[in-house]
């Protein structure tokens, strides 16, 4: 189940990861308490979602093309240390209680931060173990995740009460730190790198060719849509349940925060002890999640909505563990960081019309019925993408075992073209001899002729 364990690479990333995830959590629940507090509004609480989302559409293109492009070491050093300024900066106006504009701005860069740092991580990530054990590692990703977001929710709950929400921006700046140190320690030796672009295949349009033209990609990435718009901005949800039918207060939504990322630690290792994680499993998670979610939504007591939180998360986390690992593994790896990047735009499109849309639903019919519209309505498109999965061509013309288990066949490496060599032209450049690497000592023509005139001389 650990296998990925067994790279220290790995290691010294899982442990950053933990950390940073921890204090990422912390300040999530400090900023949504924050806004909705301050507002009263959960349409205004999404709105903060929003401006987070929103720089992941506009510029998600561009961020995958510079993690195909650039070092994505060097990406993250940058990333990284932008998100800890960034945090220290809201925990300045957290502190004199500033304005709600200043709060959206800052939402606003560290979406535009965000939307960089995605692509590159998961290049990053990917470059950390093997192809074979990139499942495993996902899946443990998933539960130092979960268990990031425990520890952060629950320290969170516990010091937002106490001091308030700026010590937990600062804490969350603190975190990277850790990132930082682990990236520095990365060693090159133990690092499985991906293949790289040619010439043709590099840039933004490249990009954008290769996946509308990869039809289950799309179809994929569509479902992935809707299941994120409607079923699965639970932060805006538990916090409507927390303040109106429930009455829970923020006990309650600290309480209810507990145990889904109890339910995602839980999702997580199951996802590490799948040993393929298949595109029937991707369908059959995206239908009892939806499922539940439509039935969380007539639950009449905060225990039975806490009940059927655990199932829920547990779905949700092998749902979005076996996605990336059908996108990352049924695309070429040339492609890896601009097909991230369209899952990024997919997934930040989705956050940006669902958080302000479940957020106005529960504010005008009422946080139950907006969870049975969203149940319903995704368990219509999962319905509906598995029936054009089933229809689909391509999938038919795979062998039997293959049929449900990846998008599509992919070769690992991409092929590399082949140029002639231009005509009248060398396509190396000539040897040198052994006088040739000291500076200052190429023959000339006298030298030349001297040489000759030593060479004939009698010994």
């Amino acid at each position: 189940m650990f296998r990925a364990l067994r790279h220290p690479n790995y290691r010294r990333w899982a442990v950053a990861d933990l950390v940073s995830v921890t204090g990422a959590w912390m300040q999530n629940l400090a900023l949504n308490w924050f806004v909705l507090v301050k507002t009263g509004s959960p349409g205004l609480l999404g709105l903060s979602l929003l401006f987070q989302l929103l720089p992941g559409v506009l510029l998600g293109s561009v961020a995958g093309s510079v993690a195909d492009r650039w070092p994505t070491k060097r990406v993250l050093l940058v990333t990284q240390s932008l998100h800890g300024v960034l945090a220290l900066v809201l925990a300045g106006v957290a502190w004199v209680d500033g304005p709600l504009s200043a709060v959206y701005a800052l939402a606003l860069a560290g979406g535009v931060v965000t939307v960089f740092d995605g692509p590159a991580l998961g290049r990053f990530g990917s470059q950390l173990v093997p192809r074979e054990d990139l499942s495993n590692a996902l899946g443990l990703g998933s539960i130092l995740s979960s268990g990031g977001r425990i520890l952060g929710m629950g320290l969170a709950g516990a010091l937002v009460a106490v001091t308030g929400v700026p010590l937990l921006f600062v804490i969350n700046a603190v975190s990277f730190g850790a990132v930082l140190l682990a990236i520095g320690k990365v060693r090159p030796e133990g690092m499985f790198h991906l293949a790289t672009s040619t010439a043709e295949r590099t840039g933004i349009k490249a990009g954008i060719r290769y996946v509308l033209g990869h039809r289950p990609l799309v179809l994929m990435f569509l479902l992935g849509f809707v299941l994120s718009c409607l079923g699965r901005n639970y932060q805006v949800t538990m916090a409507a349940m927390s303040e109106g039918p429930l009455a829970a207060g923020p006990e309650g939504y600290g309480m209810l925060s507990v145990i889904f990322s109890a339910g995602t630690v839980l999702g997580g290792f199951v996802a590490a002890a799948c040993k393929n994680l298949t595109l029937r499993l991707v369908l059959w998670s995206a239908l009892g999640t939806s499922v539940l979610q439509f039935f969380s939504g007539v639950t009449p007591t905060l225990w039975s909505f806490a009940t059927l939180l655990v199932p829920i998360a547990i779905g949700a986390v092998v749902l979005d563990t076996a996605t990336s690992t059908r996108i990352q593994l049924d695309t070429d790896e040339d492609m890896r960081g601009r097909v991230l990047a369209a899952k990024g735009i997919v997934t930040a499109a989705s956050g940006a019309i669902g958080g302000p849309l479940l957020g106005w639903l529960s504010e005008f019919a009422g946080p139950g019925p907006a969870l049975e519209i969203a149940g319903a309505a995704t368990v219509v498109a999962t319905a509906v993408a598995w029936l054009l999965f089933a229809r689909s061509p391509q999938r038919r013309a795979m062998p039997a075992e293959q049929r449900w288990a990846r998008l599509a066949g992919v070769h690992p490496t991409p092929p590399q073209p082949v140029h002639p060599p231009l005509p009248g032209r060398a396509t190396a450049r000539p040897g040198r001899g052994p006088r040739w690497t000291r500076p200052g000592q190429r023959i000339t023509g006298g030298r030349r002729r001297a040489a000759r005139a030593r060479a004939h001389q009698p010994t």
